[in-house]
């Protein structure tokens, strides 16, 4: 059997917040969207350019409370060619990002920044 990854989901507060977040700060761009007003709520898909891989943003209409992620969820990871001038872009437009990480042993090549729900995303270095 052959498996390969679709998509991740995750549940966010406000679309149009998380949608400027996902395109703005990380060029993804949506793919596709899936509305369903009777059991109110949106689907939407984003992409690389690649577009081997989705990330799905599930918006449920009026939530009232934001959702709890989880003590076993980490992060999201994605690449970067030039990664401290990523993480220079990510400060000015006002996100809240961390120091430049490495593994023990090994130069800083990561950092995360914070979507608007709370998720963590990692941004790494390029091989």
């Amino acid at each position: 059997m052959n498996y390969k990854f679709l998509h991740t989901c995750i549940r966010v507060m406000d679309l149009e917040k998380s949608l400027k977040f996902y395109k703005e700060a990380l060029g993804l761009v949506e793919t596709r969207r899936k509305d369903f007003p009777e059991d109110e709520f949106t689907l939407v898909y984003l992409s690389d350019e690649e577009g081997k891989y989705e990330l799905e943003l599930t918006y449920n209409y009026n939530p009232e409370k934001p959702y709890v992620i989880g003590d076993g969820f980490s992060h999201i990871a994605l690449s970067v060619d030039d990664l401290e001038a990523s993480r220079q872009r990510h400060i000015e437009m006002g996100y809240e990002v961390t120091e430049l990480y490495g593994l023990p042993g090994e130069p800083p090549k990561f950092y995360f920044i914070t979507d608007p729900d709370g998720y963590d995303i990692e941004i790494i270095r390029a091989k």
